[in-house]
């Protein structure tokens, strides 16, 4: 691995794009990672895209470039290996903001947890395996700001230009534990997932209608305490948390104040009340006396569901734990909804049941049955 860089490659017309695509085109793999303003938006947005292919490191300027459609037929392709690291916020990200599928995906932060590392952010990664040091400090920089630093360049090329080796190490661990059949099947259903629910900047109240702990009376008030500071979150173009806390809304509801001097109380300080008061107050008012909002509620589970919820909560738990891994790489949470609400009767149920996890059907699956009560299960 050399540790002389070369310069990356700028992307911001055209001409350039179509050159990269084309290089990526030819290959069968490419490191990919993106850059958000999540703490810097009221609606966050791509602000980067990085590319890593053997040869050259790519900065894309999404900001500057009209049309991307381009690069669709380079995350749909099955015979380019797209490598990321920690890709389920950039693909959510990445269908949002372009539209893109996706197929035939390596993530080098789901295979470091398959194999049970305790620490798996890249630094980390990197650090341990090859000596290499990233400079973290630039990860939550305003990355829409133009134009980048040439620090923020560095540190954006350094998230793709060692992923190559990184996913070849980590491959060949899973190969060495048995276990890269269970990153692989993990790998395809991050690719089918086409519904996943975006964080939205600016999200409702509804976003705590799930709340035990709130009556209606104060979710109604924590409803328009929410339009509020949407409202001035859009205005201001800054995520909602920047114009008044989550928990400060939460008080507000729970101890409502009986004048505009008594918010302080609740953990606002001189200049919201200043800039805010008013607004603030005023909403606490129309929300104590509007019709109360309705909470949601989920669809209730037979006692039958959750008990068989937890008999495989507890069995993937302690399972975890024997093989040194998180819950989740035992049976991932989609399994245990569909295991919980439609039990197999036998093996082949099962793998009609599983079918897209034939790795973790083949290791587990009569454990799986004997912890559901199946007879026979042998």
């Amino acid at each position: 691995m050399s540790n002389v860089l070369q310069p990356p490659v700028w992307v911001s017309d055209t001409e350039a794009l179509g050159n990269m695509i084309a290089d990526i085109a030819c290959q069968t793999r490419v490191a990919v990672d993106t850059e958000s303003n999540s703490l810097h938006a009221f609606r966050e947005k791509v602000c980067l895209l990085q590319f890593s292919t053997p040869s050259a490191d790519y900065i894309v300027d999404p900001l500057a470039l009209k049309d991307l459609g381009g690069l669709a037929p380079i995350f749909s392709e099955p015979s380019i290996e797209k490598i990321f690291h920690a890709s389920e916020y950039d693909l959510i990200c990445l269908r949002r903001d372009f539209g893109f599928s996706f197929s035939n995906l390596f993530d080098t932060m789901h295979a470091a947890r398959v194999l049970g590392y305790p620490a798996v952010g890249l630094d980390r990664l990197l650090g341990d395996k090859f000596g290499i040091k990233i400079d973290k400090r630039h990860q939550k920089a305003n990355w829409a700001a133009r134009p980048l630093t040439k620090e923020q360049i560095h540190y954006a090329r350094l998230d793709t230009h060692y992923l190559f080796d990184l996913r070849d190490t980590l491959e060949a661990e899973l190969m060495q534990s048995t276990r890269l059949q269970f990153a692989r099947e993990d790998f395809e259903r991050a690719c089918r997932i086409e519904d996943a629910k975006p964080k939205m900047n600016g999200a409702s109240w509804e976003r705590f209608s799930g709340r035990k702990d709130l009556t209606q009376r104060e979710l109604t008030v924590v409803a328009h305490l929410c339009q509020f500071r949407d409202r001035e979150a859009e205005r201001l173009d800054r995520p909602p948390y920047k114009v008044v806390m989550d928990d400060v809304l939460i008080a507000l509801a729970k101890n409502p104040p009986e004048a505009k001097v008594d918010l302080s109380a609740a953990g606002l300080s001189e200049k919201q009340i200043r800039i805010w008061g008013d607004m603030v107050f005023g909403a606490i008012q129309r929300g104590l006396e509007a019709p109360l909002v309705e909470k949601k509620r989920d669809d209730p589970k037979s006692d039958a569901v959750l008990r068989r919820l937890e008999k495989l909560k507890v069995w993937r738990k302690q399972k975890g734990m024997d093989l040194k891994v998180e819950s989740d790489i035992i049976l991932p949470k989609p399994y245990l909804a569909l295991l919980s609400e439609h039990p197999p009767k036998d093996l082949a149920d099962l793998k009609s049941l599983m079918k897209d996890a034939p790795a973790r059907l083949e290791t587990f699956g009569v454990e799986i049955l004997k912890t559901l009560g199946v007879k026979h299960a042998n």
